[in-house]
């Protein structure tokens, strides 16, 4: 397989994780190649397990494939912790008891927003959020930024991966103390969850926007 053939299958794989499902025409024109080509790797994609496919009717033609990441191509994103943390947390909570370890997790968010915070600068609100997408990339997240269309001082942080996935099916209670620690890393801001991935939907999203407007 040459770099190209692998680097468009990375790509393929990405978008995927991202928008939860595309059509075959639909990735071709994201990454700018033909159909035919994208159609050869998501075949290749297919016999190494990492993409599904169930068909959708679009319009009056043919049904067409709808592909998805397999668990297996969900594997490919990394995830952080993993099992050792969930059954440490589990064996935590058995020993001193559920509302400690609720104590525990968000001392830890506390410790983690001091960390960001030197690491965040003091800049415009798009700089810091920049700045902090490039943090939680550096652990793992699939994250990025975009500002909201027709609202120059919102911006949205989308986590297509959850880098502590299985602590948080067990535990959401990290995922309140992520939201507490972005409210004190940017206090001059409104953050509001918009999309959540333990309530089932394909990534986690957070609206950000500028209170000094």
């Amino acid at each position: 397989m040459t770099t190209t053939q692998t680097s468009t299958k990375q790509d393929i794989l990405q978008l995927l994780m991202k928008r939860s499902q595309a059509t075959a025409v639909e990735l071709a024109t994201a990454l700018g190649i033909t159909p035919q080509a994208i159609r050869r790797h998501l075949k290749d994609l297919e016999a190494e397990g990492l993409i599904e496919y169930h068909s959708v009717q679009l319009g009056m033609g043919r049904p067409q494939h709808s592909y998805q990441l397999s668990p297996q191509g969900k594997e490919k994103f990394p995830k952080g912790y993993g099992e050792f943390a969930l059954s440490f947390l589990d064996t935590l909570a058995e020993t001193v008891g559920q509302e400690q370890v609720s104590s525990i997790l968000r001392k830890q968010w506390e410790r983690k927003a001091e960390e960001y915070g030197d690491r965040l600068g003091q800049g415009s609100l798009a700089d810091r959020v920049k700045n902090l997408v490039a943090l939680r990339q550096a652990e793992g997240y699939m994250a990025e930024w975009y500002a909201v269309e027709n609202d120059s001082n919102s911006f949205i942080l989308a986590e297509h991966n959850c880098a502590i996935s299985e602590v948080a099916a067990s535990f959401p209670s990290v995922c309140g103390h992520e939201l507490e620690m972005f409210a004190v890393l940017l206090p001059d801001c409104k953050i509001e969850r918009t999309h959540w991935l333990i309530d089932g939907e394909h990534r986690c999203g957070y609206r950000i926007t500028s209170q000094d407007a």
